[in-house]
């Protein structure tokens, strides 16, 4: 419910944001043109001319502020962080506009001061709404609303600090539901009010259920971290966030690489690698490669269409669920390669070399991975990526999170057409546990180039079969 709450919430931002930018440029015409505070050499736009960018105006900006990473939690964050990033994502949303501008309004010209001050008012106002926004938040939490539970595992004095770090910033909007101990009965190191140890690390999975905690934090004495290990198999199941916070002491000396709650330092185990520019970069690699896939491929998915059409009866395409980032699903687009009645007698079930369900044409786009050419369109929407690990069935998913360790952390990062497993043959009925591993391979190691690399080894890989039937 918390995570629903703060997802409108920040779409709520979203649309401030954008509503913002727009009121802006409107303003700039009066501000520029009209007040004549500053002189005019050229010509002056009509009022339609300077409404009309508009259209480029409102999807650029979108489109970057929603793939930066300004909307993510920031409950512990700095406001000079998040200033920066407005800056930054400000900055490229206005150059991104100049630039297609240049290639689609080409002889058009405009006032660079018209800019300048729309860059600087646009970007002053997102920054005092984020200020004010932030203050509210402040008094609200600490009147008790939209609040994160947390349950510290630990109870000595480094978990007692951590408590009393959350008390003091309850700007955080975090609540201490309680701390576990290592086991019942008279504990001499215990540094916390007992009244406030609600259970022992066996029981971490019901408490987690029975309190509804949305955040577990780790702040156990030094010689017990060796227990972090068999409690996050305990958990992992779940969609709780995990924060671990050391007491390094004197080594922590050269290099602040952690995150931090007021001065401790947090090591974060679960998070997308992708936020802030990469984020940028890898949508922007989507949709360029998405487009230029769909023009090229265009006459083929024509010809498919029309094969599949006149060969069986059914639908043209295929719709179904998958899971995709951060566990949320989405409906997947397929060329149909089976019988509409193919899962009446079987349930879900994985496609075998031997399968009677497939159309004729339809097993020989799906040998040749051409009944996936739709998946285009959820990568220019935004639900998939050109490069990421495979999409399953939520059916699937719930099976393989009970049994394979690690197995949802594969959705840190969007689902993609292609990916590191798929290139090297572990598709479809092969090793999940090696595909696994390649994906978060591919996770810890990603950047672009990567992407690239995977995309051109796609090709020879689709034409030696491996896995695919």
């Amino acid at each position: 419910m918390l995570k629903k709450h703060g997802q409108l919430l920040l779409s709520l931002f979203f649309i401030a944001d954008i509503l913002w930018v727009i009121l802006c440029w409107m303003l700039m015409y009066v501000l520029r043109f009209s007040l004549n505070i500053f002189p005019v050499f050229s010509e002056i736009p009509n009022l339609s001319q300077h409404y009309e960018l508009l259209l480029f105006i409102v999807p650029v900006y979108a489109l970057v502020f929603k793939t930066a990473g300004i909307y993510k939690p920031r409950r512990t964050s700095q406001l000079s962080s998040e200033i920066m990033d407005i800056i930054k994502v400000s900055l490229i949303s206005l150059m991104s506009f100049i630039f297609i501008i240049y290639f689609f309004k080409q002889g058009f010209h405009y006032s660079r001061l018209t800019l300048v001050l729309f860059f600087v008012f646009s970007t002053s106002g997102l920054i005092l709404i984020r200020s004010s926004l932030r203050r509210i938040f402040r008094i609200l939490r600490k009147r008790g609303y939209n609040l994160r539970h947390v349950l510290i595992v630990g109870t000595g004095p480094h978990a007692r600090e951590v408590y009393e770090k959350i008390h003091e910033h309850l700007e955080f909007g975090l609540n201490c539901a309680g701390f576990l101990r290592k086991e019942n009965g008279a504990d001499c190191r215990s540094a916390v009010d007992p009244k406030k140890i609600i259970g022992t690390y066996k029981e971490i999975e019901s408490i987690i259920m029975e309190k509804g905690i949305d955040q577990v934090i780790f702040a156990l004495p030094s010689g017990e971290e060796r227990i972090i290990r068999a409690l996050l198999k305990k958990i992992e199941k779940g969609g709780v966030d995990i924060k671990v916070i050391l007491d390094l002491g004197d080594f922590f000396t050269l290099r602040k690489s952690f995150d931090d709650l007021a001065g401790l330092p947090v090591i974060t185990l679960r998070e997308s690698p992708l936020f802030g520019w990469p984020r940028i970069g890898k949508r922007m690699f989507d949709i360029v490669g998405s487009i230029l896939f769909i023009i090229i491929s265009a006459p083929l998915m024509c010809f498919i269409a029309l094969l599949v059409k006149l060969t069986s009866d059914g639908p043209l395409l295929y719709k179904q669920e998958r899971v995709g980032l951060d566990g949320e699903k989405f409906i997947i687009y397929k060329f149909r390669s089976m019988r509409v009645d193919a899962e009446k007698s079987c349930g879900p079930v994985w496609t075998s070399s031997s399968d009677r369900r497939r159309t004729p044409v339809g097993a020989l786009i799906r040998r040749t991975g051409l009944d996936e050419l739709p998946q285009f369109f959820n990568i220019l929407w935004g639900k998939m990526s050109l490069v990421g690990p495979r999409p399953e069935r939520p059916v699937f998913v719930d099976k393989f999170r009970e049994h394979l360790p690690n197995y949802m952390l594969r959705h840190k990062i969007k689902a993609g057409m292609t990916g590191w497993a798929q290139v090297h043959g572990w598709r479809g009925d092969t090793s999940l546990e090696e595909r696994i591993k390649y994906d978060l391979f591919y996770i810890e190691h990603w950047s672009l180039l990567f992407d690239l690399k995977i995309l051109c080894m796609t090709l020879p890989a689709i034409f030696k079969g491996e896995g695919a039937y």
